[in-house]
């Protein structure tokens, strides 16, 4: 495979080391200046870390993956566009994360990247495949509004999968392998180093982000919106670019699997959410991650499990596609998936509120305060009944 490179294999190692020196260097040479300027993540609410954290990894990964891709010289044609895209969300991720800007604002920035890959660079869904084992669907005028939500659903979703240190990179770089390997599989040679580039950026930024036990008890630094939002991005531009087109053989549903933590996640998250009445978008701890913390995982085996559970996903989609499994076939697996965690998630609220339900009393309480009592005796007994868990 490595012969379908567009680059001989020395230099390729060159740029992805220096994808990752750069965007390590550059996430923690600004951390100081990015305190004094407001990029900094202050501990309240749900936010249980300690100290002021800067969010410069968006930064550092940006600059780490541009100054690799130009040194690859692959910059050109669509990738000027990918690269573009992800300045503006960067850009517009650090100014969230400095000033908080509006919800309108947030949203105009990732319409606009996501316009940059489908009318700029033509990436664009236009064959979703035999889904339902009835014949290919086929998009046709839908293509761009399709690809636009489906870009949107990405970057939302790797955006709210990152509140664990370690666990939105490393998920990322599981997902970029698992592409990358697509890649390859389909003589796809330059969107291969790129992602590969990508990877080994995510990678240096995790060397200040990631927990290890005896070493670094701590993230130094977040990667914010501005990381997440990118990142959010490039998998969705790689995951359409690499199904769609002559001579791609990679079936749509493939990519839902090697994204299918933070797609379900997302799902789990927005049900539960709607369920109790409050908005999909309103933030809490009902989260993947969340729910293993609760029951006393530690903060580093948490990022290492959900990494684990994301490369399993891959395995499953890029061994169904390479053992040629019929696309209705996978897409009824990922269905099936689907449900279950859906179910899972409806039994775990009813139970909370059953519980609720059946607490003793209080004049003072309203309905939402017992549920959120019931809540957090329940996350305080499954603290109590397990042993050695690290604070978030």
């Amino acid at each position: 495979m490595l012969d379908l490179l567009p680059l001989p294999g020395n230099r390729v190692a060159f740029c992805m080391l220096l994808a990752y020196v750069v965007a390590g260097v550059v996430a923690r040479i600004l951390s100081s200046f990015a305190k004094r300027i407001g990029l900094a993540d202050l501990p309240g609410g749900r936010k249980q870390h300690s100290g002021t954290i800067p969010i410069t990894g968006g930064i550092g990964m940006f600059a780490g993956f541009f100054l690799a891709a130009m040194a690859s010289g692959l910059i050109s044609g669509a990738t000027v566009a990918l690269v573009a895209a992800l300045f503006l969300l960067v850009f517009g991720g650090v100014a969230d994360d400095m000033r908080d800007i509006s919800p309108e604002s947030k949203f105009m920035v990732q319409l606009v990247a996501t316009l940059f890959m489908t009318s700029w660079a033509g990436v664009q869904v236009h064959v979703l495949g035999n889904l339902f084992g009835f014949g290919p669907l086929n998009l046709y005028q839908w293509a761009i509004p399709f690809s636009v939500v489906c870009a949107l659903g990405v970057i939302n979703a790797m955006n709210m999968i990152d509140g664990l240190d370690g666990t939105a990179g490393g998920v990322s770089i599981v997902a970029m392998l698992s592409l990358a390997y697509a890649a390859l599989a389909q003589g796809l040679g330059t969107q291969a180093v790129l992602l590969l580039l990508l990877a080994a950026a995510v990678t240096g930024f995790l060397m200040w982000n990631m927990r290890f036990p005896g070493i670094r008890s701590r993230a130094r630094v977040f990667m914010g919106d501005s990381g997440s939002m990118m990142l959010g991005l490039a998998l969705c531009w790689f995951s359409i670019d690499l199904t769609q087109g002559e001579g791609r053989t990679l079936p749509p549903i493939v990519c839902m699997w090697i994204l299918a933590v933070p797609l379900l996640d997302m799902a789990r998250v927005m049900f539960v959410r709607i369920r109790k009445r409050i908005s999909p978008f309103e933030a809490d701890r009902e989260h993947l991650h969340h729910l293993l913390l609760e029951r006393g995982v530690p903060v580093y085996a948490t990022a290492w499990i959900m990494m684990g559970i994301a490369a399993l996903a891959s395995a499953v989609g890029l061994g169904a596609w390479r053992l040629g499994v019929p696309d209705w076939a996978i897409s009824y697996a990922f269905i099936a998936l689907f449900v279950l965690v859906v179910v899972t998630a409806y039994f775990r609220e009813r139970d909370i509120v059953r519980e609720a339900a059946s607490a003793p009393p209080s004049p003072d309480w309203t309905p939402d305060e017992r549920l959120l009592r019931a809540r957090e005796r329940r996350e305080q007994q499954n603290t109590r009944d397990s042993r050695g868990v690290d604070a978030p």
